[in-house]
């Protein structure tokens, strides 16, 4: 037993690799090059991506760690035209509320770089919709409720997990955040405990796809070394 009274899990011997350090700096150096060319993409092409790319890549997702390994996440992930149609007219919904009426003038004049409207229809063109939701709870088999822990951040990980996997597999993605987006749970059948945390939109970009021509801020802006 452990010091805080609950069973202690079995342990077994750490699978990991130890490399050099040129290793290490040529690893570090290629990936941060391949995600350096990650770039959030509205418009998409219909070409269809098989299934099994989308099913590894939320593998890669549900490794992620999580608060004592409850693992607070469920990831839906959509094909179907007729439940993308649906997703998209429930969407555009909220997004008409959110630029007539709910957002402020400044949160308009920070989305004004981005082009940006209340018309979604990458959300029908490209070949699949990965709903991520996060979960406040369980219940068990015993219809007994079992708290999570540290859930945001469990799931912000695994997201940030399924993104780059996408991108390392040569797919483009769009992070899509409809508010709110209570739709997504109930075309998507999922429990109470469910909470839609975002909608992330994957697929090949179309032929004259482009991105605005910004820059991330520098290396020695965002870290701090001590």
């Amino acid at each position: 037993m452990s010091n805080n009274g609950h069973e202690s899990a079995p342990m077994r011997p750490l699978d990991f690799e130890y490399r050099s350090v040129e290793e290490l700096q040529e690893r570090a150096q290629s990936f941060k090059q391949l995600m350096q060319q990650r770039r959030t993409v509205r418009d998409f092409a219909p070409t269809p991506v098989p299934a099994s790319v989308i099913e590894d890549a939320i593998a890669t997702a549900a490794s992620a760690p999580s608060g004592a390994n409850m693992q607070p996440w469920h990831f839906a992930a959509v094909q179907s035209a007729d439940v993308k149609r649906k997703i998209r007219i429930a969407a555009e919904q909220e997004e008409n509320e959110f630029y007539s009426h709910r957002a402020s003038d400044d949160w308009l004049e920070a989305l004004k770089p981005f082009a940006t409207d209340a018309q979604k229809p990458f959300l029908e063109t490209a070949p699949w919709l990965i709903a991520v939701f996060a979960r406040k709870f369980t219940i068990n088999e015993a219809g007994e409720k079992l708290k999570h822990y540290y859930t945001p951040e469990s799931v912000g990980i695994a997201t940030g997990l399924l993104i780059a996997s996408l991108h390392n597999a040569g797919l483009a993605t769009l992070t899509h955040t409809p508010s709110p987006m209570g739709f997504l749970k109930d075309l998507l059948g999922r429990p109470a405990q469910d909470r839609a945390f975002l909608l992330l939109v994957t697929g090949y970009p179309s032929e004259d796809a482009v991105v605005p021509d910004i820059e991330k801020m520098p290396l020695h802006e965002v870290m701090s070394r001590w």
